[in-house]
């Protein structure tokens, strides 16, 4: 039951349930003579006017003309609340029969000349809508067209200076203006992106950049306040993906005249060059000028160098169907290389005009491939909204700096580092004309690596250091992961089945190389040298060790240095090895030699040693060692007490892993030290590389597909088969 003291619901007494506004006297108060009256009614007005039911009520009464002429008139925080009451009501598609050139002009003159950022963010906000509203317009406006970039255009004439505060809004210290312009930004690309010509919208984008846009929100993507911003900034680097391929849908077309200045300059930049080499070959400059003075120049300017294209790079003398993969796109990359760095683009030519046609580098060519590896680098081709569905469906804290690609951005920058980089890798590996696609391959991982690898906040110059510094072996080495990484993928058990293979090659080669070893004999210390003057030893006496050649053996001898020479070069012959040591008693091989590190942990050591575990056999004259002995159960014939049969104390590391680890693999046991580990890790590797290099990677098993079974068609029964070759 309402209360008696409430006045009867009805349009012109309408009550507002959560706000208690009454409509009717809200827009009274608009139309009030004292500022302080409508600046309170304005003020609510713009808490209430977001709810379309409200504003319809708004509207009934009256209150949409009073609001336009505040909108219009008003100043200070009066216009202020006014402007964000009318960009509310259109946010809710309300009111646009208000919007017309006057109003339009009163925005944008308070974008140019107003200060006070409560006014423009407002002032923004309306601009936005108009801007962004669909073209067709409302069917009850009185002027249907007032939508879209072209609603901006005549005031913009006025006020030509409308972009150039637009961008500097940029900068600005409040994060909310920033983002209110640069969404206006974004409206006004996205409309001339859509509905002007093809002739219209590139200036347009041009004026931007050319007004610093780039730069500026190069500068809020890297902000630390990013998230302020993330709405508008998806949007705008959405908005340089369509630009971009737009660019590279255009085709290229020497019909128009843009396309076919773009081309006339390549060509021209590349006269001088050829001048000058002419003249330098030539040495007679005085000659040329006669020559110009009686129009012989004329005549030659006629007549074409017959590989006018193809010395650039090209593949041959019509290069418009070679900007098929990149169109326009491609060729402003190109124009903006050649006209950036001109002289860096004609010196090219010179050096490259000496050398033989299958050794030059192909810059066009190379340009063109670097643009397109840029394209599938940040996945232009992408829908614009799939980064806003991602924004939405990713946490917000750990998506920002894998969202936001602010170097997409310096896209021209890229392009020449890109460029620069296949150069100074063609010289460095004496690349030929073959070896483009290889080339190209590189310039790809090398882009994943350094522009993908790249932080949100790092600045494109020292991305542009680091493509131009970035070694041509670790180069290399991550294309080998990467090679390894796709098989893997794409053949997964058989890459693995292949690596085991390669593994246990490895082994066995390792294998046969100590082996080897023991098989060329060296010389040890004895130890009661070593205890005497150190690890090194330094008595006059050595010994001598080596494999028999059936590998059966162990044989040793003790020596004299001086008729032997301690220094290896002499050794004594197998059968003047007095000892022996068959293999077949050893039970075990121990040794202080580290397992992990290299020979800084054993130069640590006071002496490196070898100790050869077995069973006593027949002869006695392995039991004069001393006994160390444990219980062991035994590879040797037959169990009992196990001594020590020999003790090697080895002059380096290396060689203590050689012998060490091939007395274990002889006895069909496992090598234990690093060294080896290393070596045998390292012949797999290069094993399994090299049969990667040699197969294709379309050979992987069809793909998937089944290969189609050729027709009998036409065949008879004419035919042998060899067990050896097939049919």
């Amino acid at each position: 039951m309402r209360p008696t003291n409430f006045p009867p619901l009805s349009r012109s007494r309408h009550f507002n349930a959560m706000e208690n506004v009454n409509v009717a006297e809200l827009v009274e108060r608009l139309g009030s003579d004292e500022d302080a009256v409508r600046k309170m009614a304005v003020f609510k007005l713009q808490s209430n006017i977001g709810d379309p039911s409200f504003a319809d009520l708004f509207i009934a009464e009256g209150g949409l003309t009073r609001l336009r002429y505040l909108t219009l008139h008003a100043s200070g925080n009066t216009l202020a609340y006014s402007l964000t009451s009318f960009a509310r009501l259109l946010d809710v598609d309300k009111g646009w029969e208000c919007v017309d050139e006057e109003l339009v002009e009163r925005i944008v003159e308070l974008i140019v000349t107003h200060p006070l950022v409560n006014i423009l963010r407002g002032a923004m906000s309306i601009c936005v809508s108009v801007v962004s509203h669909p073209h067709s317009g409302d069917r009850n406006s009185p002027q249907p067209d007032m939508f879209g970039f072209r609603a901006l255009k005549p005031a913009i004439a006025i006020y030509p200076q409308f972009l150039e505060m637009l961008v500097s809004r940029l900068s600005s210290a409040d994060h909310a203006l920033c983002a209110n312009a640069l969404q206006l930004i974004n409206s006004l690309m996205r409309d001339s992106i859509t509905y002007d010509s093809e002739a219209e919208w590139p200036k347009f984008i041009q004026r931007l950049q050319d007004l610093g846009v780039i730069r500026a929100v190069y500068v809020l993507m890297q902000d630390s306040a990013l998230q302020d911003l993330a709405h508008p900034l998806l949007e705008f680097q959405s908005l340089t993906k369509v630009l971009l391929r737009k660019w590279k849908e255009i085709p290229l077309n020497q019909e128009k005249a843009e396309h076919r200045r773009a081309l006339k300059g390549i060509h021209l930049a590349s006269t001088k060059s050829v001048d000058d080499g002419n003249a330098i070959a030539g040495g007679n400059v005085n000659a040329e000028k006669e020559k110009k003075e009686k129009g012989e120049d004329t005549k030659r300017s006629k007549k074409h160098h017959p590989e006018k294209w193809r010395r650039l790079g090209f593949e041959t003398e019509s290069p418009t169907a070679e900007f098929y993969g990149v169109g326009f796109l491609g060729m402003m990359d190109l124009a903006d290389y050649v006209r950036s760095h001109q002289d860096e683009f004609q010196k090219m030519l010179l050096e490259q005009s000496s050398k033989p046609s299958r050794q030059r580098c192909p810059i066009a060519r190379a340009s063109l491939a670097v643009t397109s590896i840029l394209y599938e680098h940040f996945e232009v081709d992408k829908s614009d909204m799939d980064d806003s569905k991602n924004y939405m469906l990713m946490d917000s804290r750990v998506s920002l700096d894998r969202l936001f690609r602010p170097l997409l951005l310096h896209w021209t920058r890229l392009h020449v580092a890109g460029l620069q980089a296949f150069f100074r890798l063609w010289k460095a590996t004496a690349a030929e004309m073959d070896d483009l696609d290889k080339l190209v391959e590189l310039v790809r991982i090398l882009i994943e690596s350094v522009v993908g690898g790249a932080a949100r906040t790092k600045e494109v110059h020292d991305v542009e250091e680091e493509l131009a510094g970035f070694e041509y072996q670790r180069l290399r080495e991550l294309q080998m992961e990467l090679l390894e990484l796709t098989y893997e993928d794409a053949w997964g058990q058989h890459l693995s089945q292949v690596r085991e293979e390669l593994q246990h090659e490895a082994l066995q080669f390792v294998k046969e190389q100590r082996t080897r070893c023991l098989l060329r004999g060296a010389w040890f210390s004895i130890e009661k040298d070593v205890a005497a003057s150190g690890a090194g030893g330094g008595g006059r006496n050595a010994q001598f060790v080596q494999l028999s050649h059936n590998r059966r053996y162990l044989h040793f001898g003790t020596f004299n240095r001086d008729d032997y020479g301690y220094d290896g070069r002499r050794v004594p012959e197998l059968d003047a090895l007095p000892e022996k040591i068959d293999l077949s008693t050893v039970s075990s091989v121990v040794s202080n030699i580290s397992t992990e590190t290299s020979s800084s942990t054993t130069a640590r050591q006071p002496a490196t040693k070898i100790t050869i575990h077995g069973y006593s056999s027949t002869s006695e004259k392995h039991s004069r060692q001393p006994s160390t002995t444990r219980e062991r159960s035994g590879t040797g014939a037959g169990a009992g007490t196990e001594i020590i049969l020999l003790t090697l104390r080895p002059s380096s590391h290396s060689e203590a892993s050689e012998w060490l680890d091939g007395l274990l693999m002889l006895l069909n046991q496992q090598p234990i030290t690093a060294e080896t580990s290393k070596l045998i890790d390292l012949v797999g590797n290069y094993g399994l590389k090299i049969r990667l290099l040699n197969v294709r990677f379309d050979d992987a098993t069809f793909a998937g597909e089944v290969p189609v079974v050729p027709s009998r068609k036409g065949l008879d029964e004419d035919y042998f088969y060899d067990v050896c070759g097939g049919v």
